[in-house]
């Protein structure tokens, strides 16, 4: 199977992230690029487990809701670097840029990278892992959340 175009791939996630802040979160297209099964992790030693069902939905709706409390208008894809793993998968490591509104007024970019894990389907690739950096952690140091967490 042909290495999927992921620059097409994850520039079209994005796009859905981005609509996804404004009035109702596009679920069905951010969970058209996770597998039916999933795992994330952070930096931070946390691993969990996600099945795309329901239950994911309800964690996009929560998910999104923080982010446009915290002021985030954006994200775009700046570099996608591609590897082949396996046959048929891949390492995806994405290298974003994301435009925050402050609550002074004043505009905030953070670069962050995130890396993926896909397998290449029939119907497409699915996102079966990722590997992000701590994303909490640059929310205080940009002054976006407070120390509980919090929209700030």
């Amino acid at each position: 199977m042909e290495t999927p175009d992921y620059q097409a791939y994850f520039r079209g996630y994005a796009a859905a992230y981005e609509r996804s802040l404004g009035a109702s979160v596009d679920s069905a297209a951010i969970r058209s690029f996770f597998a039916e099964s999933f795992v994330s992790a952070g930096v931070n030693g946390q691993v969990m487990a996600g099945v795309n069902d329901d239950s994911f939905e309800k964690t996009l709706q929560q998910g999104y809701a923080f982010y446009k409390a915290i002021g985030t208008k954006g994200m775009k894809v700046e570099r996608v670097e591609a590897d082949a793993l396996y046959e048929n998968h891949d390492r995806v490591r994405v290298y974003y840029r994301a435009a925050y509104r402050k609550k002074d007024g004043s505009s905030l970019e953070i670069p962050f990278e995130v890396l993926y894990l896909l397998q290449r389907r029939a119907t497409g690739p699915k996102i079966f892992a990722f590997i992000a950096g701590d994303e909490m952690g640059l929310y205080r140091q940009y002054g976006l959340i407070n120390d509980k967490g919090e929209a700030a």
